[in-house]
């Protein structure tokens, strides 16, 4: 779990909302609230649900103690009324919206939150904050995934990122396809397959590469990583081989030009009898850098920037808003920023075939479903209670798949449409 308390993820504005609808006596009305982003980040095609599985645990155990409170009440920024609601609060709304791994596009409704209002509005911060961030590095991952064409990924980005943030992106770049994580609390906390070799600082604390090598491999084995980019590229190799023998599984290469020097490695070991030995590149890859080495003896790639910053769309924009009291649909008319009133469900409509080809939203109410139709909708949270759900592995394959559905032109790294249309059905 965590160890940031959620509670402490509550903003001022929100508090002062409950403040206020405890006192007029509207705290209470039942409301649904929706997150949809209003448009994909500049060049995507499509968005991809990630942390849903973080986010109801979060919900689960979002609880203000005795000293927030005290502090809250302090400040100022809730009266004794509201102090006395925060101290006992516990969600008892219902939580429903798009599986984790779930691809979205324009106007997708990927959650309801509904329940009273008050309950609702203060969750806004939690839910936007995990979900605009690990969608945004899912999504990122994910286009990573389709550049690298089938070769293995590595997440490597921690140290450019919060330090929970990093866990959590770890865990994001997971669902998308990357194969490992450099970060042990990730691995511990999600179960996600680790992996990691030595930095330049552990060839500079010896005396020569050589001896920096065998440290390594009698400590590790031939099943090891040798970093031999310090000093001169060709020897490093050379120092590698000789150390380890032609069994040494991988070279990283951290610098310089990889395509050319992916070439030059691969011909060298080769020459040296080292024909199975692969061929590790990082420092600072995107998508665009990983495309760019499809065609070379590349074997894996370690992503860390701009895995965890999105790659450029470190938010995907996404926003909580309010759209039903009562039963009755509300609407927001602000010019740009209108949104559709009432609670809306969407199904994924395919080919034949498996292709996607629209996503129909209905307001209040059933779509008309045909034979190939997916609803996309799932419950989270009813009552307050959390329903089970699909493991890590689950949603991994379950954005596999969804990758597969969508049209070729969706998995461009060039900008255009989104890769599935979305068609809004006027309410009855």
């Amino acid at each position: 779990m965590s160890s940031l308390r959620p509670a402490l993820l509550t903003d001022h504005y929100e508090l002062t909302m409950v403040s206020a609808a405890l006192r007029d006596g509207t705290a209470e009305r039942r409301c649904a609230f929706e997150v949809f982003s209003r448009r994909l980040p500049a060049g995507r095609r499509y968005g991809v649900v990630a942390g849903t599985g973080r986010l109801v645990d979060l919900i689960r155990d979002f609880r203000f103690d005795a000293d927030e409170v005290d502090f809250l009440r302090r400040t100022g920024v809730v009266d004794d009324r509201a102090a006395e609601w925060l101290s006992s609060y516990r969600f008892t709304g219902d939580v429903d919206g798009y599986a984790e791994g779930e691809l979205f596009f324009p106007g997708s409704p990927i959650l309801t939150v509904s329940g009273g209002f008050a309950e609702c509005v203060v969750l806004e911060t939690l839910v936007l904050s995990v979900l605009n961030h690990d969608s945004a590095v899912a999504a990122a991952a994910a286009r990573m995934v389709t550049a690298a064409r089938g070769r293995t990924l590595i997440e490597m980005g921690s140290r450019r990122a919060h330090e929970e943030a990093a866990v959590a992106a770890a865990r994001a770049a997971y669902l998308a396809g990357f194969r490992f994580t450099s970060n042990l609390a990730a691995g511990r906390r999600y179960g996600i397959p680790t992996a990691g070799t030595a930095a330049h600082a552990f060839t500079l604390l010896h005396d020569d590469e050589k001896t920096a090598f065998a440290s390594q491999v009698a400590t590790l084995g031939k099943d090891t990583t040798l970093l031999v980019d310090t000093y001169d590229i060709s020897q490093g190799i050379r120092n590698a081989i000789e150390v380890a023998g032609p069994e040494l599984r991988a070279i990283r290469i951290d610098s310089g030009d990889l395509a050319v020097i992916a070439q030059q490695s691969r011909e060298l070991l080769d020459s040296l009898g080292a024909t199975e030995t692969k061929i590790i590149v990082s420092g600072d890859l995107d998508e665009y850098a990983i495309a760019a080495l499809a065609a070379e003896p590349v074997d894996m790639y370690g992503a860390g920037t701009a895995v965890v910053t999105g790659s450029g769309a470190p938010t995907v924009g996404l926003v909580y808003k309010l759209v039903e009291v009562d039963g009755r649909p509300v609407v927001k008319r602000s010019e740009h920023k209108a949104t559709i009133g009432g609670r809306k469900v969407a199904v994924r409509r395919h080919k034949p075939t498996g292709t996607a080809t629209e996503e129909i939203i209905v307001p209040q109410g059933v779509p008309d479903r045909q034979p190939n139709d997916r609803l996309l909708q799932r419950s989270f949270i009813v009552d307050g209670e959390p329903v089970t759900l699909p493991s890590l592995d689950e949603s991994r394959e379950h954005l596999r798949q969804c990758l597969i559905s969508i049209p070729w032109e969706g998995l461009k790294l060039s900008g255009g449409d989104p890769a599935v249309p979305v068609t809004v059905v006027p309410a009855s």
